[in-house]
């Protein structure tokens, strides 16, 4: 009998179809405007060449956005409500949020929304915003940030009080399936207020604009057809995915205009129709329909809704999307059920993924992490080589194009849905977020996180040197190289899940992973010494200077994080080769090769200088063009990045593998004769017990877990300080003749470094703190209970190194959980508003967080990377055990 859930049987049947995501699903973006990809300007700025002020009125190239909306895969139709108050501008459409010049801590999302569930074949999706009553406050907001130093808090949109009073309307936005090209949908709109309010609401289904440039052959579109017995419909017609059918309750209005520029509000030239984008706007803000008489096709289309609220009341509107034509009854008990149906579904499925022994708190947490994760799916469309040269018939881009942003990636060619850090804030793929993604998507969906990795890796990704791309702002600059080590932990889950391994996917993720290791050893290693530099490498303003610019110089700045990285590198690589020998004994050669490659990296790291035996710390060294070494004495996760490279091989799996046992037994006695440093560390001087490949020796690890573990240092209640709390006092270095200087900042940045809108200098990040959580756990799978520490350091409270991994675990999942006062540490200032019942259960998954209260920070829906609070609950209260 299948015990599989049916959601279960939902993703074994899009595997067999060899489809990586449901055709249809959350994949439409929360801004497109701001993007790289809309970016047509001379100098770059893509901020101010497609602003918001622009997004109702000018078409779109590459993509769509909505709020609360969906689409198909390839994002050729699209639906999203759009909602108004009565009061506002304009519509709201989509979400607003300011530029990054605009913020002053850079660019930042000002709207209250939350992703409240979805499954991972998307056939239960739910999500709430947070609608005023009042005139939406864009001028305000607007103003209030630019006024405010870098040294303020951001001005927010529950600061201007425009929620006081409760005035505004809770929008829920569900959809079910009830199969994966029948989707239900529907809108509830709740009155909070303790009056009547008006509220506008136009479900909007329209098409992506291809037809001009001719991307596809023949101009799709939405016509209405008439004689409907039951609810009025629309059909969708597109020359690639065919016919679709919109059924809607009954309104006697309908609104028909075409996805295309407004070319006099934004060119100043006369349009060729009064059909345009903006038509919606022009028509609802001004109460005048005369344009839309005898309007029945378009390639936009709306129903409109006109109600008035009464206090506590919820008003409904219903639609259904299908390919079938002729429905009876498209509002009946299917609909109904198909509601019903997909929430029990969801909840039967995620009973098989959040282990039951968890608080209430917890199980809420989990869910809406994983909600969050599948929600930031997003289709990503980017043909750099078109982008740069233009499209035919359309005015040549700059000149300077060809020579800027991206220009020496013209073979990349992305057009897929893939996984993005927050559909607004980052509506794009950056590269190592990516990786850590993929960890908790192994729990639900490991089809997918395979098929993400494998991705990222193909060709028409991957620069033909084998540098994996970074993110569309510069596809250039170097990430961590996280990728194999990801790929290694997203097959352990998927093993233990099914109880096979899927080495398919290992060899593939294998082959491209070479490629790229390749490509660090021969562009990142200056002096071929296994010192390794990548400039900021994704922790922008961590260095006291930016270790980006630095390198333009002349200078060589040999960094402990680069070094440790490739070491970590390595380390997954080996591990692999290993686990794939273990069916194919050819990868025994490639594996000792990743050993040899390991050591010496660790010779390196710990002869070259970039440990300090006073200070017992890693630090980068800046080797200026005369030679003269300079360590740089910040002590910051940099330091504690050689935690990440260590594997436990076990004697039972290194007698299975003959060949790479005698080769690494081998080159362990040719580097003790010779004095060299040794990576393997063992309790018997014997070559038959189990082993420990760690970049550091176990009195080194000692020193550094000292001061990790330090509430003076690197402890905070709320996890790992990305930079010690001993630099509360400014460190100082001067540099040709220049000072400069790095202060803790628990908060946000001060530094306009990488355009200040993220902080490393002493907030609390979750994927440095889930790698040294994994990294302690790996390490008590060879020490056992025969190594314990203070935890804190000096508190005379000894812990194994496996405690020592769950407490810091627990201050994490502490950012969330309600204390005795019923407040969440991550909503800061804004707790008494989560207070309300209608908002108690409402949960933000911020970018990073701060180090001594655990307020959320940078941006607000990165469930991203913040997702992994999910992982670090199952791996605690394990259904799926991450022991080996």
């Amino acid at each position: 009998m299948d015990n599989t859930t049916i959601e279960e049987q939902r993703l074994a049947r899009q595997k067999e179809d060899k489809l990586p995501t449901a055709s249809w699903g959350p994949y439409l973006s929360e801004r497109q405007w701001g993007t790289v990809r809309e970016d047509y300007s001379k100098d770059g700025n893509a901020w101010e060449y497609f602003p918001h002020e622009h997004a109702r009125s000018k078409a779109y190239r590459w993509g769509e956005d909505g709020l609360a909306g969906i689409s198909d895969a390839q994002c050729q139709l699209c639906f999203a409500p759009a909602f108004w108050n009565g009061k506002d501008p304009i519509l709201k459409e989509r979400l607003f949020g300011l530029t990054n010049k605009e913020g002053n801590h850079g660019e930042d999302v000002k709207e209250l929304y939350y992703y409240l569930d979805n499954t991972p074949s998307h056939s239960y999706m739910q999500y709430l915003y947070k609608y005023p009553q009042s005139a939406f406050p864009y001028d305000l907001l607007l103003a209030k940030n630019r006024k405010r130093s870098i040294q303020e808090d951001e001005f927010e949109l529950l600061d201007t009080g425009i929620f006081n009073g409760n005035n505004y309307f809770d929008i829920t936005i569900t959809y079910a399936k009830i199969d994966q090209e029948e989707i239900c949908i529907l809108i509830e709109v709740k009155n909070r207020s303790e009056r009547t309010a008006p509220l506008t609401v136009l479900p909007t289904l329209w098409f992506r604009r291809q037809w001009s440039p001719d991307l596809i052959k023949g101009k799709p579109d939405i016509k209405l057809l008439k004689n409907s017995e039951e609810a009025p419909k629309v059909c969708a017609t597109h020359p690639f995915i065919g016919q679709y059918y919109l059924y809607f309750d009954q309104t006697e209005q309908l609104l028909f205009t075409e996805n295309e520029t407004n070319k006099e509000k934004i060119f100043g030239i006369a349009n060729e129709t009064p059909y345009v984008k903006d038509t919606f706007h022009t028509a609802v803000i001004n109460n005048d329909f005369t344009i839309f008489k005898d309007k029945e096709t378009g390639t936009k289309f709306s129903p409109l809704y006109y109600v008035r609220v009464e206090h506590g009341d919820t008003a409904r509107f219903r639609l259904r999307l299908s390919r079938k034509k002729d429905l009876q009854k498209p509002f009946g008990q299917e609909y109904d059920n198909a509601f019903t149906n997909s929430k029990t579904e969801a909840d039967d499925f995620y009973k098989t993924i959040i282990p039951a022994n968890l608080s209430p708190e917890q199980t809420l947490l989990a869910r809406r992490a994983y909600a969050g994760m599948l929600w930031n799916k997003q289709f990503y469309y980017y043909d750099v080589r078109q982008w740069l040269n233009g499209d035919i018939g359309q005015p040549p881009p700059p000149n300077e194009r060809l020579t800027g942003r991206n220009s020496n990636w013209k073979h990349l060619n992305n057009r897929d849905v893939i996984s993005v850090p927050d559909k607004w804030e980052f509506p794009w793929y950056a590269s190592w977020d990516l990786a850590f993604h993929m960890i908790v998507f192994a729990y639900i969906d490991p089809d997918f996180a395979k098929q993400q990795q494998i991705l990222i890796n193909r060709e028409w990704y991957t620069h033909p040197n084998g540098q994996i791309p970074a993110y569309e702002w510069s596809f250039s600059d170097v990430n961590p190289p996280v990728q194999a080590w990801a790929a290694m932990q997203v097959y352990e889950i998927d093993k233990k899940k099914r109880g096979i391994g899927d080495i398919d996917f290992l060899k593939r993720i294998f082959q491209k992973l070479s490629i790229n290791f390749t490509w660090w050893a021969n562009q990142k290693d200056a002096e071929e010494n296994y010192i390794f530099e990548g400039g900021f490498l994704g922790l922008d303003n961590i260095g006291v200077i930016d270790r980006d610019t630095i390198l333009k110089k002349g200078y060589i700045l040999e960094q402990a994080d680069g070094t440790a990285w490739m070491g970590m590198f390595a380390t997954f690589m080996l591990e692999m080769a290993l686990e794939i020998a273990q069916s194919d004994k050819t990868y025994q050669d490639v594996a000792i090769k990743y050993f040899e490659q390991y050591t010496l990296i660790a010779e390196s790291l710990n002869t070259n200088g970039l440990w300090d035996e006073e200070q017992n710390f890693f630090y980068d060294v800046l080797k200026s063009p005369d030679g003269k070494k300079m360590p740089l004495k910040v002590r910051s996760i940099v330091g504690l990045t050689s935690f990440f490279a260590t594997l436990y091989l076990p004697e039972n799996i290194l007698n299975k593998l003959g060949q790479f046992k005698h080769g690494i037994n081998w080159f362990r006695k040719f580097c003790k004769e010779r004095g060299l440093y040794e990576s393997v560390i063992q309790k018997e001087e014997k070559d038959d017990s189990d082993k420990l490949i760690s970049l550091i020796y176990l009195e080194k690890l000692q020193k550094l877990l000292y001061a990790t573990l330090d509430e003076d240092e690197f402890l905070s209640p709320y996890g790992i300080r990305s930079v010690s709390k001993k630099h509360s006092s400014s460190y100082k270095i001067e540099i040709d003749k220049q000072l400069y200087s790095l202060k803790y900042e628990p908060g946000e940045s001060t530094s306009m470094i990488f355009g200040n809108n993220s902080n490393w200098r002493g907030p609390v990040w979750f994927p440095v703190n889930y790698l040294i959580i994994r990294s302690l756990r790996v390490y008590y799978k060879y020490f056992g209970d025969e190594l314990k520490v203070e935890f804190p350091s000096r508190s005379g409270n000894y812990l194994t190194l496996e405690q020592v991994a769950f407490q810091i675990s627990d201050r994490l999942q502490k950012i969330f959980i309600k204390d005795q006062k019923a407040t969440r540490p991550v909503y800061g200032r804004y707790n008494d508003f989560y207070q309300r019942e209608e908002n108690k259960d409402l949960i933000l998954y911020h970018e990073y967080f701060h180090a001594e209260t655990g307020e959320g920070l940078g941006a607000s829906h990165q469930t991203g990377w913040t997702g992994l609070i999910a992982a670090l609950i199952n791996e605690k209260n394990e259904n799926i055990k991450m022991d080996k």
